[in-house]
């Protein structure tokens, strides 16, 4: 059964976490070509992505917990847990609110030539979550 909790997880992290850290980017590239459509689908998918995201969480806590080879107590795992929850917290208080905020600026001003307010938050925040989430990769291959 631990088995399938870490098979579950990598999947999940893969298939989840994967969109969570690229989808800010894309959203940059909408907000240049100043698509307010795109940028709205992208706040929402990640928003939905970051939520999701949850389950990976889960799916370790799952093998965690029937590992006889690490425990809470274990440096890379709790080290994981706070770099996860930093890029969770960056990406729902931050990214998402700067990428509908922008949303609603490219709508109000379609035409406008001037670089979107919340542009550097999109790129600063979305940047520190994939360098966060690399963070945590290193650590789950790594196990210090």
């Amino acid at each position: 059964m631990g088995t399938a909790f870490e098979l579950l997880h990598i999947v999940a992290a893969v298939f989840i976490i994967g969109p969570m850290a690229i989808l800010p980017m894309t959203g940059l590239r909408a907000l240049r070509a100043r698509e307010a459509g795109s940028i709205t689908v992208l706040a929402k998918s990640v928003n939905i992505f970051t939520l999701l995201s949850v389950l990976v969480a889960l799916f370790g806590f799952g093998a965690l917990g029937m590992s006889d080879r690490a425990s809470f107590a274990s440096t890379w795992i709790w080290l994981s847990i706070v770099l996860y929850a930093l890029a969770l917290a960056i990406n729902l208080f931050l990214v998402v609110p700067a990428l509908r905020a922008s949303a609603e600026e490219v709508t109000a001003n379609p035409s406008g030539t001037a670089r979107v307010a919340g542009y550097p938050r999109i790129a600063a925040g979305s940047g520190i979550v994939t360098l966060l989430l690399v963070g945590v990769t290193v650590l789950m291959v790594w196990k210090p």
